[in-house]
């Protein structure tokens, strides 16, 4: 849970890095609720109230969270774009989201692993 509200805390930064465990807690969350909310919707008959408010209430931590998990492992946030590619675009954005961040300081900052030990 303190993975979700850190990055709600930062709301639109798109500086820095965020390691894999952040990311991944974060999008767990995030699905959890967005399911949570579609259920709401179904059982109040409010169709797709709820659950639009919430997709555009995260839109920018979810952003923000993805470009510095890119960060973390040395690459721009334009590699977000990748996900935009037919078929092959979605799984290369999903690997490069999974791979393991460098270990040492790059032009993004340092290793968010060795605050966290």
């Amino acid at each position: 849970m303190n993975h979700y509200l850190d990055v709600l805390k930062k709301y639109a930064v798109f500086s820095g890095r965020a390691r894999r465990q952040e990311y991944w807690m974060f999008f767990l969350f995030n699905l959890a609720a967005a399911v949570i909310l579609t259920i709401l919707d179904g059982v109040l008959g409010t169709s797709p109230v709820l659950y639009s408010i919430y997709v555009v209430a995260v839109l920018l931590p979810s952003l923000g969270v993805a470009v510095r998990r890119l960060h973390d492992t040395g690459k721009s946030g334009w590699w977000i774009l990748i996900g935009l590619v037919p078929f092959v675009g979605f799984i290369w954005f999903i690997v490069l989201l999974a791979t393991a961040g460098q270990p040492q300081p790059n032009q993004y900052g340092p290793d968010p692993k060795a605050y966290a030990a």
